[in-house]
């Protein structure tokens, strides 16, 4: 495993990170979760990603046990807010009330005295931004956190919060996209401005929740045990699936693989990790077998000519996404 600093600041993580979002809590329990969680150790993964509202609490309640058998400076832990967590008008959003109180309760679940990396989990046009980034820098000020970045935030107000920092207030190292070959809309404006302020991405779904595994193909059924076929974790791919002709363009991407030496998902996670500015792709696992195949892209270099035939089959098949 190869590790890689987050953005400018000294804050060193795996190029692979474990994510929790549709399996710790739906799919894992704490039997099957330490499994997962254990390999991803043994693999030399530092990093793990959850957020308050993933399974409603579950996530971080199950990562807390969990993570507990570990020595607290072997892991870089990561949460987030944004999400609604309750009824009520002030249970959402990144209002100073339901930052502090939302990390306070992160903290329980989490079993834990501070959060490595405390991120905003979506833009908030309701609140101010002045206000959600004096949150932050007094949580970092209270030992609460120690650094706090944000995901999917528009490049407008990337440059705002930094500018609203100036040299007094803790500014955001952290990026967290949705990014992978199939969806490239980063490249645009979010990944220049973060560029030019030192963020460093920790992106999600790199996979594209198992499409560029290369297990869906045109014309087959659903593989047994796959997200696409279990209906805690498919709402976000089961649409995808039926897109043949996607599936046929990223089936020929076995030939790029196999010249690469490695399977067709760590060519994926390998086409994100070329990029300088990316410091880590979040993965997520049903299986520990599945972790270790992820880790094992850490330290893949492609070629000039693999990447611009990689540009060949997919760019016909990319799409945007649309967060709101």
């Amino acid at each position: 495993m190869q590790y890689r600093h987050l953005g400018n600041s000294g804050l060193r993580i795996s190029e692979i990170g474990l994510g929790g979002w549709l399996t710790f809590g739906h799919v894992h329990d704490e039997r099957s979760g330490r499994e997962v969680m254990d390999r991803a150790f043994a693999c030399g993964i530092n990093f793990f990603d959850t957020a308050n509202v993933y399974a409603s609490g579950a996530c971080e309640t199950l990562w807390g046990k969990l993570l507990g058998a570990y020595p607290r400076s072997s892991y870089v832990l990561a949460t987030k807010v944004y999400f609604p967590m309750g009824e009520g008008p002030n249970d959402r959003g990144l209002s100073r009330k339901h930052i502090m109180e939302q990390c306070e309760a992160s903290l329980r679940r989490l079993q834990t005295e501070t959060i490595d990396l405390y991120q905003c989990h979506r833009f908030d046009e309701s609140t101010p931004l002045e206000e959600t980034v004096r949150a932050m820098d007094d949580l970092v000020h209270q030992g609460k956190i120690h650094y706090w970045g944000f995901s999917c935030w528009p490049a407008d107000a990337i440059r705002r919060s930094f500018g609203i920092c100036g040299e007094r207030l803790y500014a955001p190292v952290s990026s967290q996209p949705h990014y992978n070959m199939l969806l490239r809309d980063l490249e645009v404006e979010v990944l220049p401005a973060c560029r030019e302020l030192g963020v460093g991405q920790v992106v999600f779904s790199p996979l594209e929740q198992g499409l560029l595994t290369g297990k869906y193909r045109p014309g087959q059924p659903l593989p047994a045990g796959s997200r696409a076929g279990d209906e805690r974790q498919n709402e976000f791919i089961r649409d995808r699936v039926s897109d043949q002709r996607m599936l046929e363009h990223i089936g020929r991407l076995h030939e790029v693989a196999g010249a690469a030496g490695c399977t067709l998902g760590q060519l994926a996670l390998a086409w994100i990790l070329r990029r300088p500015e990316i410091t880590s792709c979040i993965v997520g696992a049903t299986r520990p077998q599945q972790v270790e195949e992820n880790a094992g892209a850490s330290g893949i270099e492609l070629s000039e000519q693999q990447l611009a035939r990689i540009d060949e089959i997919i760019l016909p098949v990319t799409f945007s996404y649309d967060y709101n």
